[in-house]
């Protein structure tokens, strides 16, 4: 090669493999430090759109989950309310039992009808004062639970009912003849027998409901179980595409800073060759 003053070509050889190897060291460090593989556009574009794609579909399935765990918590509500239904009707079933007896005398068929009368009350609160997250809980309109993957394809909701409750109307559920406490009383023996029986078959009616309510529940769960698997599949699928390979990242860290160190040398080797030149002039 002619000795020349006017460029130095190795010099500008060594000085693009070092801008190129800079460069590689750069992308090497910005993937150890966030972890992923994708954090430019340049770096890929496709596998970038793939993986926002997919950020959607977890971000909305992921409230998705937690729109069935609030109706599922809507429903529990209603099922505990029914539990303690249960329990002062089966108190209201010792009390009719007590005042069909012959032998109760007018003033203890008065107080155990006053106690009957207070649990009817009672009854009647559980279904007008129950709520849920500020909204009544036994109030007759569907709920829906609105569960999506973020694309309109795989959108669905899931209608969920409770019925209204007092002592007027016991039993909700669809084929549920609803049982009238409202008119019932203690204060002989014949009314109380006549309470006993509309009492029975109110425990028998907020049972059936209870199942119903406890099959929207399974319904939810299943749905939240189906949802959280989703997530984990899709979770797993954009980390596939997104995720730095560390391993062979730190290699390649390694790699780029023993090029940058030589290529800084050979640049400071080549820049003194064109000093050979000198020695022609002495």
């Amino acid at each position: 090669m002619a000795l020349s003053i006017l460029n130095n070509i190795s010099s500008l050889a060594a000085e693009n493999q070092l801008s190129i190897t800079q460069n590689s060291l750069q992308k090497s460090l910005a993937e150890l430090s966030s972890g992923s593989r994708i954090n430019t556009g340049a770096d890929d574009a496709a596998g970038l759109a793939i993986a926002d794609g997919l950020q959607a579909n977890v971000t909305a399935l992921t409230q998705s989950a937690q729109n069935a765990t609030d109706g599922l918590g809507m429903l529990q509500v209603a099922d505990g309310s029914l539990a303690q239904v249960t329990t002062l009707l089966n108190r209201a079933v010792t009390l009719a039992t007590e005042a069909s007896n012959g032998t109760v005398s007018t003033q203890q068929g008065a107080a155990l009808d006053a106690e009957f009368q207070s649990i009817k009350a009672e009854i009647d609160r559980i279904g007008s004062n129950t709520t849920y997250n500020g909204q009544a809980v036994f109030s007759g309109n569907a709920s829906d639970v609105y569960l999506t993957d973020g694309t309109s394809g795989g959108s669905s909701s899931i209608a969920v009912t409770v019925g209204t409750l007092s002592s007027a109307s016991i039993g909700f559920s669809t084929g549920l003849t609803p049982v009238d406490l409202s008119g019932d009383d203690l204060l002989s023996a014949s009314d109380a027998q006549t309470a006993l029986t509309d009492i029975s078959n109110a425990i028998g009616n907020v049972a059936a409901d209870r199942g119903t309510l406890g099959a929207s529940e399974n319904r939810l769960q299943s749905a939240s179980d189906v949802i959280n698997n989703q997530v984990q599949n899709l979770t797993s699928a954009e980390s596939s595409i997104t995720s730095a390979d560390m391993g062979q990242t730190t290699s390649d860290l390694s790699k780029y800073s023993i090029l940058e160190q030589t290529g800084i040398a050979a640049l400071q080797q080549s820049n003194q060759m064109q000093q050979a030149v000198l020695k022609l002039l002495q």
